[in-house]
């Protein structure tokens, strides 16, 4: 399966395309030789999301960065409250 398709090529191939991007693929779609749309998976759709709001929250971002040099605080999960 090819991975850009032309409007009138993703309209006529349109069930193979959503099999394809809920296979993982992403498919993009063009007009007049420029890409102009995506078709994409609803669960890669919801990752996207869920990552940009996390990294729109200063405090996970500096939460993140301590874990990634090795200065973040580690708790053990007897310590969650239940």
């Amino acid at each position: 399966m090819q991975s850009t398709y032309s409007i009138s090529g993703a309209q006529a191939q349109f069930p193979a395309v959503v099999r394809a991007a809920r296979a993982g693929r992403v498919i993009g779609v063009t007009k007049h030789n420029e890409t102009v749309a995506f078709v994409i998976s609803r669960d890669r759709l919801e990752g996207l999301i869920e990552t940009k709001e996390l990294l729109a929250n200063p405090k996970f971002v500096k939460a993140w960065k301590e874990a990634k040099t090795g200065k973040g605080k580690y708790y053990p999960a007897s310590a969650l409250a239940d």
